[in-house]
């Protein structure tokens, strides 16, 4: 009896795609979430790492051509109708209310800081928006897919007791099956939320840190109009 259990166990594939059409159709269902999840939060972090990346490069080329010593309005016109950068459209944001406090005989209407202060503040939050779009994903996976993998676990090996009480045989053969299938559900939630966390702890400092730099430039333009209202 042994040496026939040994052989149905050796004879049984327990390759990860035997795995999956063995299992049951909600075990099924829960695998194939599971891995659409990790591939989309690959494809979210990609796509946030290449646009973080381009991000950093047009905001310092902006930089520098703001601190170039080229007057102000004459930035403004190269860059309002068509701004590249997040730092550009800040910019225009604020230059844009600043143009539009300016009267007839060239005084400002009173209160043109803050309304300055308060475009840029919005041009930002557009910016923060834009940028952290989609991590909401990432950090869901992570808090979930654990636990749905988990469900799957629990569906796989109450499977398994299933046939154990149906066949009456407790041997391996009739016991790894649904074991497996089980351990390869837990298996696929870890696989989507580790790096899922991870991500987007990463992904979120990033953006922090993009958004910290908006607001360091608004403040240094801000800074730099007040100076012309004293």
């Amino acid at each position: 009896m042994e040496t026939e259990t040994l052989s149905m166990a050796q004879e049984m594939d327990f390759s990860l795609l035997a795995l999956f059409f063995r299992a049951s159709f909600v075990v099924q269902i829960v695998m194939v979430m599971l891995f659409a999840a990790s591939i989309w939060v690959w494809a979210i972090a990609f796509s946030k790492f290449s646009t973080y990346r381009l991000s950093r490069r047009r905001a310092a080329q902006f930089d520098a051509a703001f601190w170039s010593g080229e007057p102000l309005d004459e930035l403004f016109d190269k860059v309002a109708e068509r701004p590249r950068s997040a730092s550009e459209r800040v910019f225009v944001a604020g230059m844009t209310e600043w143009q539009r406090s300016l009267r007839d005989d060239g005084a400002l209407i009173p209160g043109v800081q803050q309304r300055v202060d308060r475009s840029m503040d919005v041009a930002i939050g557009r910016e923060a928006e834009r940028l952290t779009s989609g991590l909401n994903f990432l950090a869901t996976t992570g808090a979930t897919a654990p636990f749905i993998g988990l469900f799957g676990t629990v569906w796989g090996i109450m499977r398994s007791f299933q046939e154990i009480a149906t066949s009456g045989n407790t041997s391996l053969a009739v016991v790894a099956p649904g074991i497996a299938e089980a351990l390869l559900a837990t298996g696929l939630g870890l696989l989507a939320a580790i790096p899922a966390v991870i991500l987007y702890n990463k992904l979120s400092a990033d953006a922090d840190r993009l958004v910290a730099g908006y607001e360091g430039f608004a403040d240094e333009f801000s800074t730099l109009l007040s100076r012309q209202l004293d």
